[in-house]
């Protein structure tokens, strides 16, 4: 079987068994998550008709992550059993592997919220702590594999630049921990952070199967967009079940890992603008207000609230809407990527 043969049936296996394990999940996880009063609470300073969204089952992120878990694990096993498999599986099983590791940070989050009723989770020091530890490992693994390549490609060019090791490893927790927290502040409207990372995922798997060559990306970057689909069918509006930091945190993890693998972080601020906008919305908010209250003895707002989507909602905007500007807009810019590369 040719390479590019073999990538085609592999990324299909890995699409059709995520979207048909999630889909086939929901009519029990979901009714279960309400059993168990897994409800969402919704916080004081969101919009107030977010208000009846409270009680929702969050957590949902557990349906797609299994999908893609699964996917992964019969793909690998299938072409194993063709005497195919190689390193290139074995980097798209560290993939979902630390992406799983940031799903757990993001289910002990929810675990604490939901079940525990402190509305904030883990602090802001035990998740970072966690995600660049988890960051590391990511490297170090590939290193014991003898599979690290610190190369960087430069937009616009044909350059790389062969960062040293010592500035690649901070490099990679920046890139990690910074689009797993983004891509975590998107998901506050039905199906947002599932629409937009899905065509995220298809831009993955594109770059993957075309330009590169790379298996391993491919079949998991087509196990995500599969989760993502089959979760899009209880997630859209009006949501059945929210994903929680569980999946927002896997998802994040996913992206920023996919991008480091295929040697492209950089094209991250192009693919990812969404998420990178809804992160620069709350810290531009958060300083300016900042600011003010010292200057002025009153703080005041850039945006009437942030991350953007709030805003946009706040301006008349249905979620329907934001939603549909927020994914066509980045499926504008991964075109603007593909060329950049």
């Amino acid at each position: 079987m040719g390479i590019l043969k073999e990538m085609l049936m592999s990324s299909l296996l890995s699409f059709a068994v995520a979207l048909v394990v999630t889909l086939a999940i929901g009519p029990v996880f979901i009714p279960w998550l309400h059993k168990l009063k897994f409800g969402q609470e919704i916080r004081e300073e969101g919009p107030k008709w977010h208000k009846k969204k409270s009680g929702t089952p969050t957590m949902g992120g557990i349906m797609f992550i299994t999908g893609i878990a699964i996917a992964v694990i019969i793909t690998s096993l299938v072409f194993a059993a063709n005497g195919n498999f190689d390193k290139t599986f074995g980097r798209c099983v560290l993939l979902l592997l630390i992406s799983l590791g940031f799903g757990m940070i993001g289910f002990i989050d929810d675990y604490i919220k939901v079940v525990k009723k402190r509305n904030l989770g883990l602090t802001a020091a035990q998740k970072f702590i966690l995600q660049v530890a988890l960051a590391a490992v990511y490297v170090i693994v590939l290193y014991l594999m003898g599979v690290l390549d610190t190369s960087i490609k430069i937009p616009f060019t044909r350059l790389e630049w062969a960062m040293p090791l010592w500035l690649y490893i901070p490099f990679v927790m920046f890139v990690v921990v910074g689009v797993v927290n983004a891509v975590n502040l998107t998901d506050g409207l039905d199906g947002l952070a599932s629409s937009v990372t899905a065509v995220v995922s298809v831009f993955f798997a594109l770059v993957s199967y075309i330009m590169f060559n790379e298996l391993g990306v491919t079949v998991f970057s087509m196990a995500v967009l599969g989760g993502l689909i089959g979760f899009l069918y209880y997630n859209r509006y009006p949501a059945k079940v929210f994903m929680g930091d569980t999946g927002s945190l896997f998802l994040g993890a996913a992206v920023a890992l996919m991008a480091i693998d295929l040697k492209i972080p950089v094209l991250l601020i192009i693919v990812g603008f969404v998420y990178f906008m809804e992160t620069l919305s709350v810290i531009m908010q958060t300083t300016y207000f900042k600011y003010t209250k010292k200057k002025y003895g009153e703080g005041r707002r850039i945006f009437k609230m942030s991350p953007l989507h709030h805003h946009f909602e706040m301006c008349g905007w249905n979620e329907k809407k934001i939603v549909a500007v927020f994914t066509v807009t980045t499926l504008a810019l991964c075109v603007l990527a593909w060329i950049a590369i």
